[in-house]
């Protein structure tokens, strides 16, 4: 069997970590290139290599090799100059951009694996972690959608990436949650551009690692009961393995470690056409490197879930 060879840049934070892990496990990705600017020449264990060592991310160091594709798992507003680098090596690679930077770029294309038609470019903007949540819950009732959608997030202090900061602060966490960016965040601005345009988000941060755990609420342009509504949602996600519909609310517990979707809790307020509901998935898995790794399955032509499931 022939493999594709994968370089990864940004290889130290969180999500980077686990992109190995995914590709570690894949049957037809390999990793040859990790790199790393806080832990260049350090070991790191690539199951189809052994042990290698990371490589230095200083873009005077940088040496690009074979590789056919890329995942760029940097801070948002770094990946730009790597992809100038990598794109005058070889304009020919796949790259796949987990950061915002491309999000609202033409030339890229922006894809949620389960929402969208396979990958038809070889730049592609992978979605935001709360960005995704909310999609997978406006989706199947986008067409019955009128005035705005409120949505209530929390996610895990992984989130706030592996550098010290106040959204990861044990201390400041303990026994607290703390609201942040309650206009204007970027994966509100996201959903708009990509989903549905009248979108009020608000994000916290919760004492816990990872996950995330996203409440709505929907006015309906008709009236409908639960049951209708997850049927609805049955329907559209039918085939789609790692999205399950359920009746009670999610436990952010069964997703967490997983790269799986559960939507559930729909209620609807008959009197006002109110629907509520809830979804959860784990932000560094379904929320990103999942995701870099479905989209660079489509990439190759293959399914969407190869290796993954």
């Amino acid at each position: 069997m022939s493999y594709k060879k994968i370089g990864l840049i940004g290889g130290r934070g969180y999500v980077g970590q686990e992109i190995i892990s995914l590709l570690n496990n894949h049957n037809q990705l390999n990793i040859v290139s990790v790199y790393s600017s806080s832990k260049a020449g350090q070991p790191v264990n690539i199951n189809s290599l052994g042990e290698m060592t990371y490589k230095d991310l200083a873009l005077d160091k940088i040496d690009l090799g074979d590789e056919e594709a890329f995942i760029l798992a940097l801070p948002n507003m770094e990946s730009h100059r790597y992809v100038d680098l990598i794109t005058n090596y070889n304009s020919e690679a796949i790259i796949i951009d987990v950061s915002s930077d491309h999000r609202f770029d033409e030339d890229w294309e922006y894809r949620i694996p389960e929402l969208c038609d396979p990958v038809s470019k070889n730049k592609i903007s992978n979605p935001g972690c709360y960005a995704s949540a909310m999609q997978f819950m406006i989706a199947p009732i986008l067409d019955i959608l009128v005035g705005p959608v409120n949505l209530f997030g929390v996610s895990g202090y992984s989130g706030a990436g592996a550098s010290p900061n106040q959204r990861n602060d044990r201390e400041l966490l303990n026994d607290n949650i703390l609201p942040y960016s309650l206009v204007n965040h970027l994966h509100e601005r996201e959903v708009q551009t990509h989903s549905y345009p009248n979108i009020l988000f608000t994000p916290h941060v919760g004492n816990f690692f990872r996950g995330i755990m996203m409440t709505g609420n929907f006015f309906l342009s008709k009236q409908a009961d639960p049951k209708e509504i997850i049927n609805l949602f049955i329907d559209f996600y039918q085939g789609m393995n790692l999205i399950s519909i359920q009746e009670s609310p999610p436990n952010l517990q069964k997703v967490q470690n997983t790269s799986n979707v559960i939507i559930g809790g729909f209620e609807v307020d008959q009197a006002t056409n109110r629907l509520t509901f809830c979804c959860a998935l784990d932000n560094l898995l379904k929320g990103a490197a999942t995701q870099a790794v479905q989209n660079l399955n489509s990439a190759f032509g293959w399914d969407d879930n190869a290796g993954i499931i």
